[in-house]
């Protein structure tokens, strides 16, 4: 399909333009490949046009996935301020703004009038096979060490980015177009201010999914952060 080149343009320029310091860096991160191409994927099926809906099959499984990778990022920061909550409250005022994330995706879902995966909003209960399996390694991950749940918190922002950048080249949609780079500039704004609690902790952060590059202009950006 075609895809809008001046507008993902725009969009991806606005990736690599925007947010605060977060710095992390820790042992055991790096580059998380394994764990997150599997958890990435959506289906790859033919871009045809249902009967009863605009949408390709592509445009309905990225909204229907980000609509539960977005609720992954949601639990897994309710679920981090459980443990780590008294020394910070980064996970506590992320998590209502994944919560506002899932809410957008939900509205797009009802108008193009795509089945919710959402069937049960009980904290770390999902669908889709990947995700769920992605919610409890990173949530015993965050459980070890306070630095440990701020290197989650990023990993799920930049891993946020890289899947909203890629689905928005799947759509000519605007109204998707539109609520998807919303998205992303949530997520450069979260990530720096995961990186922002990380630096307070005397490290550097270091990119673990996107390019190192990528993440030092997003950090680069100091307009606003989500301080703890």
């Amino acid at each position: 399909m075609n895809t809008k080149p001046f507008i993902t343009a725009t969009l991806i320029g606005s990736l690599f333009a925007g947010s605060v310091a977060l710095a992390a860096g820790g042992p055991g991160y790096g580059k998380q490949e394994v764990v997150l191409d599997s958890a990435t994927e959506t289906s790859a099926s033919d871009t045809t046009d249902s009967d009863d809906s605009r949408l390709t099959d592509i445009e309905t499984d990225d909204l229907r996935y980000m609509r539960e990778e977005e609720k992954l990022a949601r639990d897994v920061y309710l679920t981090m301020d459980q443990h780590w909550g008294q020394q910070t409250q980064v996970f506590a005022k992320i998590a209502l703004s994944e919560e506002d994330h899932t809410t957008t995706v939900d509205f797009l879902l009802e108008k193009f009038d795509v089945e919710d995966p959402v069937v049960n909003d009980t904290i770390g209960v999902f669908t889709n096979e990947d995700l769920q399996a992605l919610y409890d390694e990173l949530v015993a991950r965050g459980k070890t060490s306070f630095i440990n749940a701020l290197y989650v918190g990023a990993l799920i922002e930049e891993k946020d980015m890289r899947d909203i950048l890629a689905a928005i080249n799947q759509t000519d949609e605007r109204p998707i177009i539109l609520a998807y780079s919303n998205l992303l500039d949530g997520s450069k704004s979260h990530l720096r201010a995961f990186v922002s609690v990380i630096e307070g902790q005397g490290l550097t952060y270091e990119a673990q999914i996107l390019d190192s590059e990528e993440v030092e202009l997003i950090l680069e950006d100091e307009s606003s952060v989500d301080e703890d």
